[in-house]
């Protein structure tokens, strides 16, 4: 075989798998169509966390009278400026994490769209490459790894009347008057509060009868509370039945329980939602299944239905972070060529949405352990009782624990608060331990921290935190 593997793609999933495979001194060759780095540093987590840290420094001026002796400012916004700095951002962490990294480590990425050939014993790439001509790649183990695109419902008009993503939203060359974001889940929450924060007027719409439907019911609640605050206008339970465009902008028609609503704006953010990349990679004919929504379908080893194929991150259909990518990929690697026989475990997997304040979570939501069959019971604590958030003069958020009964192990934790992606991080190790509240109750915190609400939480199972005084928990 002329590579011992070739990969398709060059995200974290992907460079994971290079890495591993050459720390085993295994030759490689990554193929890719597009930019070298994937979604995550060029169109998805850098970036939009680069704008959203802007956007929240401007906030933060404009909200600074909620301290007495402070007089609120209001930042000029230089939205050209701030692309063109988010740009550059991009384009260092590309060179110095992706493509000098892939120089370092000696292997080779090949720029060119690739499609298996051959047949199901001897499955091939064939890539054609810029210039018009094709080479052919032959490998030992090859690994898909995609990606996701961005999913657009069905909706009259839409297409003809085109639309940003959250991928074109971050290159727009003016900051909008208004616009109007259709989904309410992670993508759509921090696009919503980027661009407000920045000054444009936003309203979002949501499906669903809550923003951030995948959470806890109280902090969908919260959110929106948030979301009120900082003038964003939201529908939930509301259909988007039809949309046009004119010279004003974009008018759409919504749907709800209560009648139609009509709606404008100046321009109109789809985030609806990402959908495995596999089309055009002609896998069905190297015995590759793919399911309905374009995931190729994997073994709890990550192997496909060809037994030289594997495939790592969003292509999966798996929960769609780049950690998940990247843990996807170093596991490929261990399971085919040392057969290690790994699987993954998602069951202490967190999530964070990047709003201000943010919501993280870790394990089980009530529902869901109510569904599983377990027993358990529920706490919720308001930042109103943990000392960082009242010193912080904003207090809306909380912390909730999903407990089992008797026992008291942690199941699920969930967390609206700043800096929420840091609090969970401590909740993961709790739940992959097997704490119970009792433990997590009485260990120890740090005064002053974020994460102190884990402990109070904790003990608001066996006691009325309201009671204590501030440092004394």
């Amino acid at each position: 075989m002329a590579y011992d593997l070739a990969i398709v793609g060059s995200g974290g999933g992907a460079f994971a798998a290079a890495i591993a495979a050459r720390r085993r001194d295994l030759s490689v060759v990554i193929v890719e169509k597009g930019t070298v780095g994937g979604a995550c540093v060029n169109t998805g987590c850098v970036p939009s966390k680069a704008l959203l840290a802007a956007a929240d420094a401007r906030h933060t001026a404009l909200a600074a009278g909620r301290f007495p002796g402070l007089r609120p400012a209001e930042p000029v916004v230089d939205f050209a400026a701030l692309i063109d700095g988010k740009r550059g951002m991009v384009e260092t962490m590309r060179a110095d994490k992706y493509v000098d990294l892939a120089a370092e480590y000696g292997w080779q990425i090949l720029p060119g769209t690739a499609r298996f050939t051959g047949d199901p014993d001897q499955p091939r790439l064939a890539v054609e490459q810029a210039d018009g001509g094709t080479r052919t790649i032959e490998a030992a183990q090859y690994v898909v790894a995609t990606g996701s695109t961005p999913w657009v419902p069905p909706i009259a008009g839409l297409a003809d009347a085109g639309y940003l993503t959250s991928t074109t939203a971050m290159d727009l060359d003016r900051l909008p008057e208004s616009m109007i974001v259709i989904g309410g889940n992670a993508i759509g929450l921090e696009q919503a509060q980027l661009f407000a924060r920045l000054g444009t007027r936003v309203t979002v719409v949501e499906t669903v009868d809550r923003l951030a439907p995948f959470e806890e019911p109280e902090i969908s609640t919260a959110i929106e509370g948030v979301f009120a605050d900082e003038g964003i206008t939201v529908h939930t339970g509301a259909t988007v039945t039809a949309v046009a465009r004119g010279d004003a902008g974009y008018s759409l028609t919504l749907t709800t329980g209560h009648g139609t609503i009509e709606l404008a704006a100046e321009r109109l953010l789809v985030a609806t939602g990402r959908r495995p990349l596999t089309q055009d990679l002609n896998l069905d004919q190297v015995g590759v299944t793919v399911g309905r929504r374009g995931e190729i379908i994997v073994d709890e080893r990550l192997r496909s239905s060809n037994r030289r194929i594997w495939a790592a991150g969003d292509v999966t259909g798996h929960p769609q972070f780049v950690y998940v990518a990247g843990a996807h990929g170093t596991l490929i690697v261990d399971n085919a060529f040392d057969n290690a026989g790994r699987s993954m475990d998602y069951t202490h997997l967190p999530r964070v949405i990047f709003t201000t304040p943010a919501i993280a979570a870790v394990g089980l939501t009530d529902a869901q352990a109510a569904e599983q069959g377990l027993d358990c019971e529920c706490r919720v604590l308001p930042l109103d009782f943990v000392p960082r958030a009242i010193v912080n003069r904003d207090t809306r958020g909380l912390v909730k624990i999903v407990a089992e009964r008797g026992s008291g192990r942690i199941r699920g934790v969930h967390v609206l608060a700043d800096n929420a992606g840091d609090v969970i991080a401590a909740a993961v190790y709790a739940v992959q331990a097997g704490m119970t509240v009792a433990q997590m109750a009485d260990t120890w915190c740090p005064y002053l921290t974020m994460a102190e609400g884990l402990k109070l939480a904790a003990q608001t199972f066996t006691r009325d935190v309201a009671k204590l005084s501030c440092c004394a928990s």
